[in-house]
């Protein structure tokens, strides 16, 4: 096929924006969705183990020869369109919690401009393109490393806006029946940080439409450190151009834009997803950050209404927890980033089995200190937590 690539030689390590990752089988580059349908398609027939790689800034992949094709999604193109009258907007309910935003449960929103983009595609390209044309909608998500086709997958968020509040339809290869086909975002499960494809073989994303802001406005601001930078009060919304360099400045003090001269954006992005405690579990984490801070520390801890209880900051656990920039040590292969607390970082020479190690060892120092579970944020492939 004209459309497919074999890779001579790949390693994943050249892949993935952690650096690290051994050697697949083979690497089959996909430049159209009919090429990842076919490949996939397939490989799931000869029983191949597959792999199905988008922009490798989620993963967590083990050294050495791995049992797996990994099919790569290099499909890019982009189109625009005005929504038909009466078109079902985006009526997934707020799964991120009272702090994100969203749509409520039924709602849903007509108007406005669809953008569908191939899942393949940078998702900053997709951002910058959108906030170019004066359309709002994606702006705060600017910055976040990997492809379009990952983000539903993820639910990627950031400043408050999460995709499922913008989603309007995502066109999926079915692996179990074989089926191509577009499904509205109540057939993902979207809730935070995750969807019913994350960690799952059931489907490939092959497209994804969202739903944009033609008069150029921005998702409301509701992330307090952003609206702050931006003069405004939250819940307000801003001019998408000044919100996306807003965030881009935001993200690169913390080491979250990719930059190959900077060890602190050789990572998976925030290692840890948020932890949400259920509401009586409360006050038995303050009184154990009490015990280890004071009082001060834990009237002053961050928790925010969250579906299943209170989300709590990772970023601030992990610091009180006794964790700070750039632990373990500058000689160290893997530690944390020296901006931000969230990322584990490759310093050059890590592998997956030192960033394993790291991850343990934060982990087990919150639970010890607060009797809170952090969990991993990123895809494993051939290794564990």
């Amino acid at each position: 096929m004209a459309d497919l690539l074999v890779v001579p030689d790949p390693r994943l390590a050249d892949l993935t924006t952690l650096r690290i990752g051994g050697r697949p089988r083979a690497l089959l580059e996909c430049a159209t969705a009919e090429a990842v349908t076919a490949a996939v398609g397939a490989l799931d027939a000869a029983g191949v183990p597959v792999l199905v790689l988008g922009g490798g800034s989620n993963l967590v992949v083990a050294g050495g020869d791995l049992d797996v094709v990994v099919v790569a999604v290099r499909n890019s193109e982009v189109g625009y369109r005005e929504a038909d009258p009466g078109e079902a907007g985006p009526g997934q309910a707020n799964p991120g919690g009272a702090d994100s935003g969203g749509t409520g449960p039924g709602e849903s929103v007509s108007g406005g401009i669809i953008v569908r983009a191939g899942a393949g595609l940078n998702w900053d390209d997709l951002v910058a393109d959108t906030v170019g044309r004066g359309y709002g909608g994606l702006e705060c998500l600017s910055g976040i490393p990997g492809s379009v086709g990952a983000t539903p997958v993820q639910n990627v968020g950031a400043y408050g806006v999460e995709v499922a509040q913008v989603l309007h339809r995502v066109r999926w290869y079915d692996r179990g029946t074989g089926t191509d086909e577009w499904v509205l975002p109540a057939a993902l499960g979207l809730s935070y940080r995750t969807s019913v494809l994350k960690n799952s073989d059931r489907a490939v994303v092959l497209e994804v439409e969202f739903r944009l802001d033609p008069a150029g406005r921005s998702e409301p601001i509701r992330y307090a450190e952003l609206a702050g930078r931006l003069g405004v009060a939250p819940g307000e919304r801003a001019d998408p151009a000044l919100v996306r360099r807003t965030v881009l400045e935001l993200r690169r003090g913390k080491g979250m834009v990719l930059d190959d001269d900077d060890e602190d954006t050789w990572s998976a992005g925030s290692f840890f997803t948020n932890p949400v405690v259920r509401e009586d579990e409360l006050p038995t984490v303050r009184s154990r950050v009490t015990d280890r801070l004071g009082a001060e520390q834990a009237a002053q801890m961050p928790a925010f209404a969250a579906a299943g209880g209170v989300k709590l900051s990772a970023g601030w656990l992990i610091e009180r927890a006794g964790f700070g920039k750039g632990h373990p040590s500058s000689s160290s292969p893997a530690r944390l980033s020296t901006k931000h607390t969230l990322a584990l970082t490759n310093r050059g020479s890590a592998t997956a089995d030192d960033v394993i190690a790291l991850a343990r060892e934060v982990r087990d120092g919150v639970r010890e200190a607060f009797g809170v579970e952090l969990h991993p944020e990123p895809v494993w492939v051939g290794c564990s937590i």
